[in-house]
């Protein structure tokens, strides 16, 4: 036991471990060309970038689908832990070609970032409860995250020097707290649901908001951040929607699948969304997904979680649409 297991309760750690064992068939990731021997991750195929969020996102999301993250998953945390300021906040990192890394820009969102790396340290209760140096880290993230609290609304702010909420952020710090909740370690889950749907459910437009921020309200919506927002929360689980899950995601593809589908023409694919349309029951989309998406395979224009999503969804047997299948 080390000096710091006190920061979980033996009981939390307990439930955790149930939740963090994969299955002994589960298929490991393969992240050959986006992880160097030291654990980072890196954005892009043999990229000089590495950005802790989008590595979290893409380990996160390949965990929740029943694929083994655990040798990845261990090195990138040993890799990241020794390099949180002591603020509890984490840069972003550059490398010139085969250099060390550096810190070279500060995270987009604080939010999001701490609840999903106190997340990913939580799939790994084992390794957590004997790593002084994880733990410590979890305990610095837990007050750094506390710090970003804004009671008047309740819920969180994007960093000390970001004050307004967003939406999607919130429910990546909600999706910690399920987590959690189901581990019988927290009961936060449910006010902090509650907070977010008063928050930012409109309900004349009948549309989540994006931020707290009043000028949002009149810029011209936008694939992103404003309709991927919409079909956000089905990627976490989040329960306060406005209907069932079912007609809900249906609504969202029959409104903007073909420009979800034309993403990668100028930007990454949004390979999360091929993720959600197999658990949707949608193999169609994800099917059409992978006949648009996979010429860009290890591109510029392909990003680490496009990378995860595409093992996901093709470690499900699903294969490309036919060249004339209706993908409209």
């Amino acid at each position: 036991m080390t000096k710091f297991s006190h920061l979980l309760p033996a009981a939390a750690l307990a439930a955790l471990a149930l939740l963090g064992t994969a299955s002994h068939a589960a298929p490991p990731l393969a992240l050959a060309g986006y992880t160097d021997a030291a654990g980072a991750i890196t954005v892009l195929h043999e990229g000089n970038s590495a950005d802790p969020y989008f590595a979290m996102q893409a380990l996160l999301l390949a965990h929740d689908n029943g694929v083994d993250v655990s040798v990845p998953a261990a090195k990138f945390a040993d890799w990241l832990a020794p390099r949180q300021k002591p603020d509890g906040t984490f840069d972003r990192f550059c490398r010139e070609a085969g250099g060390p890394w550096v810190s070279c820009k500060a995270a987009d969102a604080d939010d999001s970032l701490l609840a999903m790396w106190m997340r990913l340290l939580e799939t790994m209760p084992a390794q957590l409860q004997k790593t002084p140096v994880w733990l410590k880290s979890h305990a610095t993230s837990k007050a750094a995250l506390a710090h970003l609290f804004q009671p008047s609304r309740g819920v969180y702010m994007v960093s000390p020097l970001v004050l307004h909420g967003l939406f999607m952020d919130n429910l990546e710090v909600w999706s910690l707290k399920a987590q959690q909740k189901q581990a019988g370690q927290s009961g936060e889950a449910g006010k902090l649901a509650q907070a977010i749907q008063a928050t930012f459910w409109n309900p004349v437009d009948k549309r989540f908001l994006v931020s707290t921020q009043l000028e949002q309200r009149s810029l011209q919506a936008a694939f992103y951040p404003h309709h991927v927002a919409q079909i956000f929360p089905l990627l976490v689980d989040f329960p306060l929607l406005p209907e069932a899950a079912g007609p809900y995601y249906r609504k969202w593809m029959t409104a903007h699948r073909a420009e979800w589908l034309s993403q990668g023409k100028a930007d990454y694919p949004w390979g999360l969304l091929a993720v959600l349309a197999l658990r949707q029951n949608d193999a169609a989309s994800a099917r059409c997904w992978l006949r648009e998406a996979a010429p860009l395979r290890h591109s510029a224009r392909w990003a680490v979680t496009d990378e995860v999503s595409f093992q996901i969804v093709t470690g499900k047997g699903i294969k490309p649409a036919a060249p004339d299948a209706d993908c409209g």
